[in-house]
């Protein structure tokens, strides 16, 4: 069965045949569409390239765009890069997109995919419909005009000659079609060869949109399966995903920010000059929600100081340590009983006190999270590092799995719960064979592998993924009876009962188009990121943007004289995006992968507005920040940075 879901490049015969006769092609290919659901590259622009040239054909330019049918970003762009000399414009896209190229350029298209699609319309144009599936596409000797879509009759041999001022007998508010058609043709000098042409007749033995419509529908609830929305970014971990974990070099001087989790900062307990140790506290908790900070080196105090926060943006009192190298431990830094002997409010007790929190990027103090308020009887551990790039878990689960299950198996004591369930993405199946193979013999820990999509590792979509809960609006996942951790967490966990070392290091995952050397890093805590950046051999190319963490959530980096946290599972070097937001074109593609079921297009118009009650009515608290939105938004709009702004003003209302 095709996949009649997405355009598909024409073969090279029915290639050859369209392009006999035609020659100096500019080519134009659409990135984005119902593709965004298949998460590779899409090689039609260059195939097609090397077809024409094989065919012995000119090619005096391409590119490429994403919703080629969003004219308010693209019409411009497209009509800017046609070079002098182009006498035919090929069209990789579906109908839509090539009438919207034919309409722009008035230019000769060649319709070079076959322009199935869904719902009667394409992409984003919801409000029109321009293309009829039909399988057998006439915009070639049409001029980039439907005859079925466009005329009533779904004529494709010549009008009918029931006309009247050029308005359709059978709907006088619509043109002609065949007018229209005729009227093109002749401006392009091509009147005379589609009379001559022979006749074309409609082949209803193709596929239809009808059985089209059905087979989209039953894909669509596939790509729903487990939670609403979500998007397939392209994932780009084979940058990393196969390098070994290596220790990082230790740094001269760390920087280490009291403040690296949610709730209140950390307050020094230290002073310049004094001397310290590894796993020694610096920083003592200063509330409920708060955690304790310890030394990542050994070495003398030289600052207490603000500081550059990574992901505030802001200063933040920092302690500036000056290693002595020698690595000595304090006091403190010893094994534990064995699990089976800690009670459970003893295993809460170490996390609390070594300092460990949530480090898939939120930060949460864990010991609160191993404290709910309901009762618990699953624990989701979370192993889908579902980012692109980063492959810092995937490696703490390929060269930490026993570790990992230890951890789990602390989280599960400590929690009351029945079992634990390892969480794993199915584009790590050889993490996936290893977990399975390890948890064999414990009857309270399967291995769940779940189909690859963003952001499943989001604690409500994870749930609902794997355990068929729905967290209420406003809860959190204990309202139905889970926790969620992350595999790095109970990593730390493990180690900080199995050995007494508190979280003074992370694995770090150093990647992306623009780094020269690629690589998974044992990380000390305050480490600087120029000096992990210059580590892997530097930046390459120029116009890169630096993120601490994911390209889809990580943070901007403006400068690289930060330290990696706690919560720093990755930095990457990616191309820097120039495209400028237009105006909000409507298309509710926001709405339709927006796993928490929201509707950012509201948000964008009532942040503009100042509307807050507005935002807070539409549940913008529920928001994750996930950046689905953002990412398949056409008009470019930075819909979470005016969701932030949304939060922030509802947090402030009486």
């Amino acid at each position: 069965m095709e996949n009649y879901t997405k355009y598909k490049l024409k073969g090279n015969d029915e290639l050859a045949a369209l392009l006999e006769g035609k020659d100096n092609l500019f080519i134009v290919a659409c990135n984005k569409c119902f593709k965004e659901f298949v998460s590779i590259d899409e090689p039609d622009c260059g195939e097609f390239a090397k077809i024409a040239a094989e065919n012995k054909k000119t090619i005096t330019g391409s590119m490429t765009v994403d919703f080629l049918c969003n004219t308010t970003q693209t019409a411009q762009k497209i009509a800017d890069a046609i070079p002098e000399g182009t006498k035919n414009i090929a069209v990789v896209s579906c109908g839509l997109g090539v009438q919207i190229i034919a309409d722009l350029t008035k230019k000769p298209v060649i319709a070079a995919a076959n322009s199935l699609n869904y719902r009667g319309h394409h992409g984003m144009a919801l409000t029109k419909k321009a293309c009829d599936a039909c399988a057998q596409c006439y915009l070639n000797i049409t001029g980039g005009i439907c005859p079925i879509v466009d005329c009533s009759k779904s004529l494709v041999n010549g009008q009918c000659g029931g006309a009247k001022n050029g308005k359709c007998e059978v709907d006088s508010s619509r043109d002609c079609a065949w007018e229209k058609i005729y009227r093109r043709l002749e401006k392009q000098g091509r009147l005379q060869e589609f009379i001559d042409q022979p006749v074309q007749l409609r082949d209803y033995s193709k596929v239809d949109f009808k059985f089209v419509n059905e087979y989209v529908r039953s894909i669509r609830e596939n790509r729903l399966d487990g939670y609403y929305g979500g998007v397939h970014p392209l994932e780009r971990k084979e940058l990393s995903e196969h390098i070994a974990l290596v220790r990082f070099p230790d740094p001269e001087i760390v920087a280490i920010p009291m403040s690296m989790h949610a709730g209140a900062p950390a307050n020094p307990v230290v002073k310049p000059g004094d001397e310290v140790k590894v796993g020694q506290v610096i920083g003592e908790a200063a509330g409920f929600i708060s955690s304790p900070i310890h030394s990542s080196v050994s070495g003398t105090v030289i600052a207490v100081e603000p500081r550059l926060h990574p992901t505030r943006g802001d200063q933040m009192t920092s302690v500036i340590i000056r290693s002595d190298g020698k690595n000595t431990l304090h006091g403190s830094v010893k094994p534990h009983k064995t699990l089976e002997e800690l009670t459970p409010d003893e295993i809460v007790g170490i996390v609390r006190d070594s300092g460990i929190v949530g480090m898939g990027g939120a930060g949460f103090p864990a010991s609160v999270k191993l404290k709910p308020a309901k009762p618990v009887d699953t624990i989701l551990l979370n192993g889908c590092e579902c980012e692109p790039l980063l492959t810092a878990d995937h490696r703490v689960l390929l060269e930490y799995a026993d570790d990992v299950i230890f951890g789990l198996q602390a989280v599960i004591k400590a929690v009351g719960a029945e079992k634990g369930i390892i969480v794993i993405e199915d584009n790590k199946p050889d993490a996936i064979e290893l977990l399975t193979a390890k948890t064999a013999g414990f009857e309270q820990i399967e291995v769940c592998p779940v189909r690859t999509k963003y952001p499943q590792g989001a604690e409500k979509m994870l749930i609902k993924r794997v355990m068929g809960r729905k967290v209420p609006s406003g809860g959190l996942p204990a309202d139905v009876g889970v926790v969620v951790s992350n595999i790095s967490t109970v990593k730390a966990i493990s180690d900080a009962i199995q050995t007494g070392m508190p979280l003074v290091e992370r694995v770090v995952t150093v990647t992306g188009e623009h780094i020269k050397n690629p690589g998974n890093y044992i990380v000390k805590i305050g480490t600087s990121v120029k000096e992990l950046i210059e580590h892997c051999g530097g930046i390459t190319g120029d116009d890169v943007t630096v993120k601490m963490g994911g390209p889809m959530m990580g943070f901007t980096l403006t400068d690289l004289d930060v330290p990696v946290l706690k919560g720093t599972n990755g930095i990457i070097a990616v191309d820097t995006d120039h495209t400028e937001p237009v105006a909000c074109i409507k298309c509710g593609r926001c709405v339709d992968v927006c796993p928490m079921e929201l509707t950012p297009l509201y948000f964008q118009k009532y942040a503009d507005e100042e509307n807050w009650q507005g935002m807070k009515d539409r549940n913008v608290m529920d928001c994750i920040e996930c950046r689905c939105c953002e990412y398949i938004c056409s008009s470019k709009i930075p819909l979470v940075q005016k969701i932030k702004a949304g939060k922030t003003a509802v947090r402030g209302m009486k």
